[in-house]
């Protein structure tokens, strides 16, 4: 396949936040990532998008790889791109959110060394910008 543009493109990502609503007291699933950037701080799921997926097939694929759960619906919230989100590179970065209303467990895989449900206000310090992702999703789902 040739390409048209001779000019470098930003890689594109999915981020997956997932909110189990139990009781008064939201929590939020991350993932301890596994590899660089960032090995071993926590995360949201995600990762790259293989060529001619389609967004909603890489966020469930994604979200199946590192925690083990699925058939979660997905709704797409909001894309962050901008340069210096992630040290590989210009990355952008399209945001889906799920819910959940029972106690799923999460179970690591792929380039997930950990998958824990922390409660919205004890988060622990996150990679990339995944604190402003995580507080945009609180402030527009958890209203």
């Amino acid at each position: 396949m040739s390409y048209t543009y001779s000019f470098p493109r930003p890689a594109v990502t999915v981020d997956i936040i997932i909110f189990r609503l139990m009781g008064n007291d939201p929590e939020v699933l991350l993932i301890k990532r596994g590899n660089e950037p960032f090995k071993e701080q926590w995360a949201l799921p995600g990762g790259f998008v293989d060529k001619d997926e389609p967004l909603e097939a890489a966020a469930a694929r994604e979200l199946e790889e590192e925690t083990g759960l699925t058939k979660i619906l997905l709704t797409q919230m909001h894309t962050f791109g901008n340069p210096g989100r992630d040290p590989r590179g210009h990355t952008v970065s399209v945001v889906y959110v799920g819910y959940l209303t029972d106690g799923a467990i999460a179970r690591a895989g792929d380039d997930a060394a950990e998958a824990e449900w922390f409660k919205t206000g004890e988060l622990p310090e996150l990679a990339f910008d995944h604190e402003k992702v995580v507080e945009m999703a609180m402030s527009i789902f958890l209203v």
